[in-house]
């Protein structure tokens, strides 16, 4: 039922951007476009997958060996279960998965997850942060997007670093959280702790872990820029490194399906000084092709993915 509310709250959101913007102008950005930089931005999914598999093979322990195809095959796994299931079920999946192919135990495998997100969601609030600080026209809604995500940040470093000050905030969240939420918070807890054990035992695999998400969010944003490039308008690339993280941001927001409408919107909206609706429009178009892209490919794997998904709720059961 949340799918489908998810859903038709994208649904809503697309007709109403839409309704608002020049059709006929939209068709027309796509038939204006620069074929070369739409081929370029589109294959930048390739060195994007690549890289994140390879870094998911780093964080695998001493002695528990991934294959650099293996790696491939869960990330294009869960990439496409993030596409039709809610909570990022595809990423649990891919905890699950490794379990159940003996390359970790359970609570391990969970962590490692935990820590993989942690550093992507830190990456990319590292990279908004920087955009922001440059970003020249700040008015009060930029100065408080700029404070919010530097105390995002701080906080995120906190939590990763300080495993006493992830314990308080544990236990404070705990107490104000819904009684049916508190279960899958103490799951996320006790892996968060697990993680802190880990990962702070190896200062050399956390720097190059810690470099490497900084590196692929880098690519993430590069290829946004480049949708714009595509649709023949100009952004200077460090004012989108402000402006395309505010976008993911919104897309991330548990409203809609996979982030499509509010993705779009906050696209149109924070790009509104450098072009028209109909391009925003059609770069909002272009960002979710980055996930759908992967999910595509990934297809060959959902069969194997979702008997993971059903483990894992027999599990939870």
């Amino acid at each position: 039922m949340k799918r489908f509310i998810s859903i038709f709250v994208s649904v809503v959101i697309l007709l109403i951007i839409y309704s608002k913007i020049d059709f006929q102008g939209l068709i027309q950005v796509f038939q204006n476009c620069d074929r070369l930089w739409m081929v370029t931005s589109l294959a930048m999914v390739i060195p994007i997958t690549l890289v994140t598999s390879w870094r998911l093979q780093q964080l695998m322990p001493s002695g528990n060996s991934l294959s650099f195809i293996e790696a491939n095959r869960l990330i294009l796994g869960s990439s496409v279960l993030n596409m039709v299931l809610p909570s990022k079920m595809g990423d649990i999946a891919k905890a699950y998965f490794m379990k159940d192919r003996g390359h970790l135990s359970g609570t391990l495998s969970l962590s490692l997850v935990v820590f993989e997100k942690a550093c992507d969601m830190l990456s990319l609030l590292l990279w908004c942060a920087f955009g922001l600080i440059l970003y020249p026209q700040k008015d009060v809604f930029f100065w408080a997007m700029t404070m919010a995500i530097a105390l995002g940040l701080v906080l995120g470093l906190l939590l990763l670093g300080s495993k006493p000050f992830a314990g308080l905030f544990f236990t404070i969240t705990l107490k104000i959280i819904p009684r049916k939420m508190k279960s899958k918070l103490q799951t996320l807890q006790d892996s968060w702790g697990e993680m802190h054990d880990y990962f702070w035992q190896d200062k050399k695999q956390l720097l190059l872990t810690t470099a490497t998400s900084i590196f692929l969010w880098f690519l993430h944003l590069l290829q946004i820029w480049l949708f714009i490039l595509t649709l023949n308008a100009w952004v200077p690339f460090w004012i989108n490194l402000a402006l395309s993280p505010l976008a993911i941001l919104a897309g991330l927001l548990p409203l809609t399906f996979a982030g499509i409408g509010t993705r779009d919107a906050a696209l149109i909206f924070f790009y509104q000084s450098y072009f028209d609706g109909a391009t925003g429009a059609a770069l909002g178009l272009l960002c979710t092709s980055r996930y759908v892209l992967p999910a595509l490919i990934g297809l060959p794997l959902l069969g194997q993915m979702m008997a993971a998904v059903q483990n894992v709720k027999k599990t939870d059961s």
